[in-house]
This record gives C-alpha cells, sequence and structure tokens, in this order.
C-alpha cells in the first residue's frame, strides 16, 4: 500500500467572511509529483501555508508524514522554494557554495564551521541541479532561472522527503523553463523526492508531472496527469472562468 506524505480531509479556510478554501479532500502519495494549478486567488498560497504550518486549519485536518499538522513538528522533512529569483537583492554577497551550505544550518548550528562531510553534501545537490560550474560564483551574478537552481540544491540538501515549489519559473527566461522543469522531473525520479509544483503553466507541466490537482476555492481536479490532459477545453475553462489552452510541450 502506498504511503501518502500529505492527507487533507475536508479543509476549510476563510479570511474573516471570506471562504478561500471549502472542503478540501486531498492526497499526495509518496514519490509523486503534484502540480497544483489555478487562477490567482484560487487558494493555492493559502493551501502552501496551511501545509507548512504557517496556518492552522479552521475545520477540517491535514496529515503529514502520518501525523496531525497542529502536532507535528518534523518541518526539516519539507524543503520550500519560493519566488525568490524575482526579488532576489542582486548585492548579497555569497557564492554558490555558501548559499546551499546555508540549508545545513540547522544541522551544522549557527557560526560552527561546515565539516568536510558537510561540503560535500552541498556540492552532490549543486551537482545535481547541474550548477557545479558556478561553485564559487557570487549569486547575485548569476540568471533568475541559474538563482533558482541554487535555491533548489539548498532546498534538497538536508535530504527533504517532501520538496515543494511555489511559481519557481518567475523571473527565468521563457527559454530555460522546460530544462528547469525536466530538472525538477529528474529530482523526482532520481532522488525519490515528493514533489508539489505550484504553477501557471498548464500546458508544459501535464508532461513532467505525475499527478495534477486543479484548485478554485474547491477542488475541481485531482487525478493523473494523462486524466487532466484528457479533459475537454470547456471544462477547463470553466474551472478557471476563462478561456485555456491546454497545450502539452513534448521533450
Amino acid at each position: 500500500m502506498t504511503q501518502n506524505v500529505i492527507e487533507i480531509n475536508d479543509l476549510s479556510y476563510r479570511y474573516d467572511d471570506l471562504p478561500v478554501l471549502e472542503h478540501i479532500n486531498l492526497s499526495v502519495p509518496k514519490g509523486s509529483f503534484l502540480g497544483l494549478v489555478g487562477p490567482n486567488g484560487s487558494g493555492k498560497s493559502t493551501l502552501l501555508k496551511l501545509i507548512l504550518g504557517l496556518l492552522k486549519p479552521q475545520e477540517g485536518s491535514i496529515r503529514l508524514f502520518g501525523t496531525d499538522s497542529k502536532s507535528f513538528n518534523q518541518y526539516e522533512k519539507i524543503g520550500y522554494v519560493s519566488q525568490k529569483a524575482n526579488s532576489f537583492n542582486s548585492g548579497f554577497p555569497a557564492t554558490v557554495l555558501e548559499v546551499v551550505l546555508s540549508g545545513l544550518t540547522k544541522k551544522i548550528g549557527l557560526f560552527k564551521f561546515p565539516s568536510k562531510q558537510d561540503k560535500q553534501k552541498a556540492l552532490e545537490a549543486i551537482r545535481a541541479v547541474e550548477m557545479d560550474d558556478f561553485l564559487h560564483r557570487n549569486i547575485g551574478e548569476l540568471s533568475g532561472g541559474q538563482q533558482q537552481r541554487v535555491f533548489i540544491a539548498r532546498a534538497v540538501v538536508s535530504d527533504p522527503e517532501l520538496l515543494i515549489l511555489d511559481e519557481p519559473t518567475v523571473g527565468v527566461d521563457i527559454k530555460r523553463v522546460e530544462g528547469f522543469y525536466e530538472l525538477l522531473e529528474r529530482l523526482n525520479r532520481n532522488h525519490g523526492i515528493t514533489m508539489i509544483l505550484v504553477t501557471h503553466d498548464v500546458g508544459t507541466i501535464t508532461s513532467k508531472v505525475s499527478h495534477v490537482a486543479c484548485l478554485n476555492k474547491h477542488l475541481h481536479f485531482h487525478g493523473q496527469a494523462k486524466e487532466f490532459e484528457a479533459l475537454e477545453q470547456t471544462a477547463l475553462s470553466g474551472l478557471y472562468g476563462h478561456d485555456i489552452h491546454l497545450l502539452t510541450h513534448q521533450h
């Protein structure tokens, strides 16, 4: 029986009197790659905050690795990558290696020097995202896509079992987006990391992810990517409230 990394049952959340999520039921199996899609204001960011423990469920429940989120305290199992490339301070004085090593701060301890083993682990993470040629380059000198690769290495260096990426291609050159998604696909396949990718890039991700969840206050679809691709145009546009063209991109 496949273990679920996340189990969400009848989850609802509101800000004051404004309902944002209503009766969400969603499971994320271990080793899966879930694409979370939906229009702006659909509740995706709120759902992430609930999973990450930044908000507490008002109704319903979330279980992380079999433990209720209200008592879950093993957040080192979860890596998170935000839209950092879009707002990163280009003057920040740190090399690629130093940025990735900072992902081990909790393990190493503040104001302590990393060991040889720590540096080796960081190097392996950097190689996994194909940024080893930029090891000693200042992070601010890199392109948006290169920075996001470094942030992914920082997130995976501590061996998370779940990696959540919130619109990671914001600020990434459109010509490099396909390669970026292929990188995520390899990390999922070769390293066994369960992934949740929040994105507006509906067409591209269906050829990369294993499952898709379409959120717009309610969970309107949750299933395998090939089932999502088979949705009729009118049904998909109805979920978004406007016309959506689902164009798949081949390898």
